[in-house]
């Protein structure tokens, strides 16, 4: 059954156009509503947890989901601008029925989405998605007076946040003696994400933290390095933390500028995991660089690859029972710390290695050598095949066999946009290079 609404990360789309409308989303909310309603486990009317970042379309949003969910007889929370994991961690710790999570995390501030987390702290299952989306065909009603939903607001979500951070932190460690700039990405963790390095001792610059509910993701945070990049050269500054818009992606950079990814991030967690316990193994995704692979199997850590999407990574660590995966753009998960990937969460864990090791970002991940990658984006018409293009299908198996085992292609089609995402992985860069070109050209022409 194909999902009509939802997608990899909840409902997303253009503030304005369906389905990120205000009558669209009250109808989501009451859809939700009734859903959790009927599959409630506690008495008395169900409690779900709404959070945001600083879209200035998040205020439109979070009245329509109050009013959805209210119709439906349920009870609301709401924390404000609060990161994506902060929702999450929230729902499960005040025992509430669901988190809803206002936010298009690393997109413009003209995006906007609905992402929901279970009672536990995890995504919403399948089934709970597709009969939400069964229920918003059809006619909104109305509880009866009595039984309306109740609002109200949470006023110390943020204390609360911030204190779990800091207790995935070892309690004989602390950042004295680091200076470390923070890029909040003008995001839902300028509040947040400063208190808690600081808390800790470190010595903290902060940009990315002035939101006007338009700058949100503008020339800042994980998708844009450059300013984090300038601030911490400036500054003379130990370590740089870049967060997205709803602070569930971190990138780092160190004391030269050098930017550090998700890849290189994922893989020095688990090097330092393996130094004090057992790691069975890493989950990365289609798009992971070859070179962890190779890390990993040196190492003898299993390794699996996912379909892009932290939901993916998740689901095959369940599935595997391990703890660590990531994607390249910094969503990395630490299942012993937290059900979902958090950027604050990761950063600690990367600072917590560099303590324990006594060393630095470029030391402890030098033995580490990534692939030279190369990604090309074709435009495409909507309902263009490109599966069945037989030339781009016949350079594509050209190439790998020019490859071998010393790199691989990737073709995939993008999940939120017209686009054919050619990659290839290769040893040299210019290799790597030319080949994705070749493909992406043979696509090109057939698309034409």
């Amino acid at each position: 059954m194909k999902r009509r609404y939802f997608g990899t990360d909840g409902v997303r789309g253009r503030v304005g156009k369906t389905p990120i409308t205000p009558d669209f989303v009250m109808k989501l909310g009451y859809a939700a509503g009734k859903v959790l309603t009927r599959t409630s486990m506690s008495s008395g009317s169900p409690t779900v947890l709404i959070g945001k970042d600083t879209r200035i379309s998040g205020y439109m949003l979070e009245a329509s989901l109050q009013a959805g969910l209210s119709a439906a007889g349920v009870d609301v929370m709401l924390s404000g601008p609060m990161p994506t994991p902060a929702v999450a961690y929230l729902t499960r710790a005040l025992r509430l029925s669901a988190g809803i999570v206002i936010s298009a995390s690393h997109n413009p501030y003209q995006d906007n989405g609905i992402k929901f987390f279970s009672a536990s702290g995890n995504k919403l299952p399948d089934d709970m998605e597709f009969e939400i989306e069964s229920l918003i065909e059809k006619p909104m009603d109305c509880a009866s007076p009595e039984f309306l939903g109740k609002v109200r607001r949470l006023d110390d979500a943020q204390g609360r946040y911030i204190e779990f951070c800091k207790s995935t932190f070892p309690n004989d460690f602390d950042l004295r003696g680091l200076k470390i700039v923070v890029d909040c990405a003008n995001g839902a963790a300028y509040h947040i994400a400063p208190c808690v390095f600081h808390e800790l001792g470190a010595d903290v610059v902060s940009i990315g933290v002035q939101p006007d509910g338009l700058n949100i993701n503008e020339n800042c945070g994980a998708t844009s390095v450059d300013s984090l990049v300038s601030a911490v050269v400036e500054n003379r500054a130990d370590l740089g933390i870049a967060l997205d818009g709803d602070a569930d992606r971190l990138v780092m950079v160190d004391a030269e500028g050098q930017v550090y990814n998700g890849d290189q991030l994922l893989y020095l967690i688990a090097k330092d995991r393996l130094a004090y316990s057992d790691v069975k193994g890493v989950v990365g995704t289609l798009m992971t660089n070859m070179g962890l692979e190779v890390a990993f199997r040196e190492k003898q850590v299993g390794f699996a690859r996912a379909n892009v999407g932290d939901r993916y990574v998740l689901e095959t660590l369940l599935e595997k029972g391990w703890l660590l995966g990531g994607e390249g753009s910094g969503h990395l998960i630490c299942l012993d710390k937290h059900t979902t990937g958090d950027g604050i969460i990761s950063a600690l864990q990367v600072l917590a290695a560099l303590k324990r090791h006594k060393t630095t970002l470029p030391a402890f991940l030098s033995e580490l050598t990534l692939f030279p990658q190369t990604l090309v984006n074709v435009r495409i018409d909507p309902g263009f095949n490109w599966k069945e293009n037989t030339s781009m299908q016949a350079e594509k198996q050209k190439v790998e066999k020019e490859l071998g085992n010393r790199g691989r292609v990737l073709i995939r089609a993008s999940g939120t946009e017209p686009l054919i995402r050619v990659m290839v992985e290769a040893e040299d860069a210019s290799q790597a290079k030319e080949m994705a070109e070749r493909i992406a050209g043979c696509c090109l022409a057939e698309a034409a």
